[in-house]
């Protein structure tokens, strides 16, 4: 075991970052032109990266796994994005956003990164602007802001309930401008399958055409994924079925350390599972808690209709635990809140595994605004909410309409019902300040790292993290490393590390074809999260942590034995995809469990069951587990443990208490 150097710049907090811009190495614009990077992954943190790299004048090329960059899954985030810029006047600064973002990450995050993240946050929504974003705006022509969990200020901008789509369409837009310009190689349909190290440095690539099945070579001289978390590992999740860890996982086992793999997020407003039909979960933005009131009744096993019980037969459990932030706690929080409540016999719905969360409190609030306005200053009920609910449509239609497709019922007449869920993963691929991975020349950006939100992400923090690290932070700090690259040439992808890779590959790919077992793919996906959320879940413990570690290694080797992958290498072939991707969370699985057994405290989204408070919140153990861990894979089932320190000079440390 060793301590980990992440190369933070010295000087004071607020400084480093535009010490560190001011000093560091460039690279003029007549080199750049000789330089190559790849960037794998299309979503926000890989378009905002290779358009940005592509404009500053490096040969870029990158690659998704989609028919097209703007179907990554950060399409599909929904609430919004925060940003600092104090346009409610309520109090919020860079200071306030920094802090908010340790204390919501329950002070597991390093300081130096989340404060440079709070500062270019403004920047990033001129940015957005800049590229036409169609971000919302109040009457007087200024951008709009609300709440999100977490907080006690208006910082988060939104363009309805579709801000993801409408951000990677801007990100998508400065790409293909750069594709249009013949800067970047866009490489769709193809996915990452190894990294190629040359002399300890990333070079390459080995990537599947997964039309045609042709195994590529592709030289860089530096390599940055972009690539997404892998909260896919539970199988059912709200991420879209093709996110995966495949990327991030190949370059774990050629050397880049994995970093505290047990942060995963339960996001608390999704649907509710309906059925072991499903393949994955829907979610329902973290927006809508800030209109809705999440309740159950104060009957245990109470089987009558939401509007059959009177408001005070209710119990408005987040508010009245966590009086200050109500139903605006953290995400971490309001999850553990919701199973501790279904798990003691109150939940709603025919599976009792469900909450309501209900608009009727402020649709009726927003209609009697509407009314005064104008000019009935004692307006009926009905009119109330008749107007209210336009107001909420307009606020939030399209996840109302979403919510009743799915459902078969009415949101602006019954209220949702809700469930926690699988959502986003604060582990990830071990990066240092400049986001550069312990192989050098490998970067690595967005949710696929580890680096800012610590053990739990505030809502609305994970589009701005991976926007700041495409549009403003990997360009300086790319360039400090290609710096002194300029005199490599392009490395022949004859060469034998290259050879080499492929053929690794390419024997991983005859073994899948050629087990011709009884199981499909998905048959071992399931058992797997099966596992992971039983065991590695909301909530975990010693005994079934244990137990699940043992699970999944008798798992793997059933997969590596049974597992049935039809069809050829050398065609269009799902199958083979989901093998790879497959094989990859078995072993990652394995992973979080030994982090979390490891991690002998509670603090955000991992929660031991062994280490809580009275009041059943989260207990950290400062004195011995304020690190961050870094997993060095040593083989199957093998992984050494390396330390990060974590030293916080400029928050004072505390329990969190958002009552």
């Amino acid at each position: 075991m060793s301590k980990l150097n992440s190369n933070i710049p010295a000087g004071e907090l607020t400084q480093k970052w535009t010490k560190y811009k001011s000093s560091i190495p460039l690279v003029n614009p007549a080199n750049k032109r000789s330089l190559e990077v790849i960037v794998v992954g299309s979503g926000l943190a890989g378009a905002s990266a290779a358009a940005t790299l592509a404009e500053m004048g490096y040969k870029v090329k990158c690659f998704c796994f989609q028919d097209s960059p703007r179907r990554a899954h950060s399409i599909a985030a929904q609430g919004g994005i925060n940003a600092a810029k104090n346009y409610q006047n309520d109090g919020d600064s860079t200071y306030r956003l920094f802090y908010d973002t340790i204390k919501g990450g329950d002070y597991r995050a390093r300081e130096a990164n989340v404060h440079r993240l709070a500062e270019v946050s403004a920047n990033i929504i001129d940015q957005c602007v800049a590229q036409g974003v169609p971000l919302a705006r109040e009457y007087g022509g200024l951008l709009d802001n609300r709440s999100f969990g977490g907080t006690q200020v208006q910082r988060t901008f939104y363009a309805a309930g579709q801000t993801g789509q409408q951000l990677l369409l801007g990100a998508y837009s400065a790409l293909e401008r750069q594709v249009g310009m013949g800067k970047v190689q866009m490489y769709t349909r193809h996915e990452m399958l190894d990294v190629v190290v040359i002399d300890g440095k990333a070079r390459g690539i080995i990537a599947r055409n997964l039309i045609t099945g042709e195994l590529e070579r592709h030289f860089g001289h530096a390599v940055v994924l972009g690539t997404g978390g892998y909260g896919n590992v539970f199988y059912l999740s709200t991420n879209a079925m093709g996110s995966n860890v495949t990327a991030a996982w190949k370059v774990h086992k050629k050397g880049a350390f994995f970093a505290n793999p047990c942060y995963t997020q339960i996001h608390p407003t999704c649907i509710p599972v309906s059925g072991d039909h499903q393949s994955k979960l829907t979610l329902m933005s973290e927006s809508l808690r800030n209109d809705g009131r999440i309740w159950v009744p104060k009957k245990k096993d109470d089987t009558r209709k939401a509007s059959d019980i009177p408001e005070d037969e209710r119990d408005y459990y987040l508010e009245r635990r966590y009086p200050a932030f109500g139903n605006l706690v953290p995400r971490d929080v309001a999850s553990r809140a919701a199973k501790e409540r279904c798990d003691a016999g109150y939940g709603v719905g025919a599976s009792k595994l469900a909450v309501y969360l209900d608009f009727k409190a402020n649709t009726e609030r927003y209609g009697r605004i509407e009314a005064s306005k104008a000019g009935n200053h004692n307006p009926d009920k009905e009119t109330c909410m008749r107007l209210g609910t336009a107001v909420i449509k307009e606020k939030y239609g399209n996840l109302f309409d979403m919510y009743a497709q799915i459902t078969g019922e009415n949101p602006y007449e019954t209220p949702m019902r809700i469930y926690p869920a699988v959502h986003y993963t604060m582990g990830g691929v071990w990066v240092d300040y400049d986001l550069m991975t312990t192989i050098p020349g490998l970067y690595c950006t967005g949710e696929a790292n580890f680096s800012d939100h610590g053990a739990n992400r505030l809502g609305a923090s994970a589009l701005m993290q991976g926007l700041a690290d495409g549009y403003f932070v990997l360009p300086y700090t790319i360039g400090s490393y290609l710096s002194k690259e300029i005199a490599t040439k392009p490395i022949p992808t004859d060469h034998p590390a290259f050879v080499e890779a492929e053929n690794e590959v390419r024997a991983t790919i005859d073994k899948f074809l050629s087990i011709n077992g009884t199981k499909s793919v998905d048959h071992f996906h399931k058992r797997l999260g099966h596992i992971m959320w039983e065991k590695c879940g909301m909530a975990r413990n010693r005994e079934g942590l244990t137990e699940a570690i043992k699970e999944i290694q008798d798992l793997r080797r059933e997969f590596w034995a049974d597992v049935k992958v039809p069809g050829s290498a050398d065609e269009f072939n799902p199958e083979l995809e989901k093998a790879h991707r497959v094989a990859d969370f078995i072993e990652l699985g394995e992973l979080m469990c030994k982090d979390a057994l490891n991690r002998e405290e509670s603090c955000g989204g991992h929660f031991r069951e062994e280490h809580q408070t009275e009041e059943g919140e989260a207990k950290r153990d400062d004195e011995n587990y304020a690190y961050v861990a870094a997993w060095e894979y040593k083989g199957v089932s093998e992984f050494e443990l390396h330390k990060e320190e974590l030293i916080y000079e400029n928050i004072k440390v505390a329990q969190r208490n958002y009552k």
